[in-house]
């Protein structure tokens, strides 16, 4: 399986009929995932957590300002305990690996895989950002990596640019500001170039910044995906771009 980085979107992206086509189109392109493994810009938890293996644990609802539709949706994929154990058995010996047996799927997780993957069937486990330090994500999704050649899918999930306090219209249509343009643009040169060193270094060296990522753990999770690939700094498949809500939803497949 491949890793991937994808702009996961909030409740409402169900109802967009060109994003759910997206993510519908790109995971029918895929083998069928043993199980998937995300990583989500909305759990920051050190060290290392592993989320439920229970199905019957219920979702993190972790937003609020929705219509009451949103707090109705259930994603009852079966749990995953052996890549629970998969996960904890790649960390290095002496490092710390919580588990939170209270805390299942996260928008961030939930919300693309109704669409990507909407009957539930595929063992669906979640693990915290750890850190929001890029080269020590790097470092775990490299500890993950091994995990694909058992068929798990691993994905980062977050967003392009996530700059919400600085949204004059939150409209889905609405028209991107130039940070956002211009962030977007970058990530994809620096993505298309390989330049692994500029991503990490983001926060200095890219055009819209602070107003792209004012905090920063939206970009986090790519670092995980380009980790878990065979090749940081190989040219991915960009997947998905454009904006929504003036919010770059660029996405990528990394072999």
């Amino acid at each position: 399986m491949p890793a991937m980085f994808l702009s996961h979107g909030a409740p409402p992206l169900v109802d967009d009929a060109l994003w759910v086509s997206q993510l519908r189109a790109w995971a029918g392109a895929l083998p069928v995932p043993s199980a998937i493994l995300v990583v989500s810009a909305h759990w920051e938890a050190a060290p290392l957590t592993i989320g439920s293996t229970d199905a019957r644990t219920p979702l993190t609802y972790d937003f609020w300002g929705f219509p009451d539709r949103y707090h109705a949706v259930t994603y009852d994929a079966p749990g995953a305990p052996e890549l629970a154990a998969a996960v904890q058995k790649s960390m290095p010996d002496g490092e710390p690996v919580h588990h939170d047996r209270d805390r299942r799927l996260d928008h961030g997780a939930y919300v693309p895989l109704t669409v990507m993957y909407p009957d539930a069937a595929i063992p669906a486990l979640q693990i915290s950002l750890p850190t929001l330090d890029p080269a020590t994500l790097l470092r775990l999704g490299e500890r993950l990596r091994p995990l694909r050649d058992e068929g798990v899918l691993i994905i980062g999930s977050g967003f392009t640019t996530h700059g919400l306090p600085f949204l004059e219209d939150p409209s889905p249509g609405a028209v991107p500001a130039g940070w956002s343009v211009e962030f977007d643009a970058w990530a994809h040169e620096r993505t298309a170039a390989g330049d692994v060193d500029a991503l990490i270094d983001f926060r200095a060296r890219a055009p819209g910044m602070p107003y792209a990522h004012p905090t920063i753990e939206h970009f986090a999770p790519l670092f995980v995906a380009l980790g878990a690939s065979d090749d940081p700094a190989q040219q991915p498949r960009q997947v998905i771009d454009g904006f929504w809500m003036g919010l770059a939803k660029r996405s990528l497949e990394l072999a």
